[in-house]
């Protein structure tokens, strides 16, 4: 799946026609809020709150690069035990969305000023992808016959409770434009899942047999900056 996105983005930035015109490529800043999902060894998910900031410059009307940095809260329990996690994380990613594939007119000028709501909602659903890191700051509280029970399966409960460790963010969403404008709107409301794999096991503290991961839901609102008037 991350090699399928991945390649996705490569081949819609080397396919994108240049026949954009007018376009004055912003640079788009971003702020939500949201609900974390904890995916984790102790999977009894306790809903808690992220917020993050997003940059990201449009490199076409449809394709964006850009970095997001995110804090927030995972927790969760099961077995008698419980865990807090209070991580930070940062990833520079990509997205592409669905107007790159569509037949839309070649000057971006008259398709922003003349398309209609459903079709500017509809060709910014996106997919993306990307890569960082993340800071754990765990707190949990481990039971002795769960504890006992992941040793003897080869697992261990783990002391690094402080650590940095390497993710891969995947992104489905879409942004809402609002307003009209010669280059473009201005203003979107963005609506995002971000469902993150991590290379270790230790978003809990417990270390087992599968990766930990975790989703982000969120609503945000994003601005152009450097936007033609």
């Amino acid at each position: 799946m991350k090699n399928s996105i991945f390649f996705l983005l490569i081949f819609s930035i080397c396919g994108f026609k240049s026949v954009h015109a007018q376009f004055s490529r912003p640079i788009s800043v971003g702020i939500g809020g949201g609900t974390t999902i904890n995916l984790t060894d102790l999977a009894n998910v306790e809903a808690k709150f992220a917020g993050s900031i997003d940059v990201d410059g449009l490199i076409t009307p449809f394709i964006s690069a850009g970095v997001h940095a995110e804090k927030g809260i995972l927790s969760g329990n099961g077995y008698d035990s419980n865990f807090k996690n209070d991580y930070y994380a940062f990833n520079a990613n990509a997205k592409v969305r669905l107007g790159t594939f569509m037949s839309l007119p070649d000057n971006y000028s008259y398709y922003s000023l003349q398309a209609g709501t459903f079709h500017k909602i509809l060709s910014n659903i996106y997919v993306g992808a990307g890569a960082g890191v993340m800071k754990n700051n765990i707190e949990n509280t481990i039971s002795t016959l769960y504890s006992d029970a992941i040793t003897a399966n080869g697992g261990e409960i783990s002391e690094d409770l402080d650590s940095w460790h390497f993710l891969v963010p995947l992104n489905v969403g879409v942004d809402i434009p609002f307003g009209r404008g010669l280059y473009g709107p201005q203003w979107a409301i963005n609506v995002n899942y971000q469902h993150t794999l991590t290379t270790n096991d230790n978003l809990d503290g417990v270390i087992n047999s599968k990766k930990d991961h975790y989703g982000y839901i969120s609503l945000g609102v994003k601005y152009a900056l450097f936007q033609r008037n």
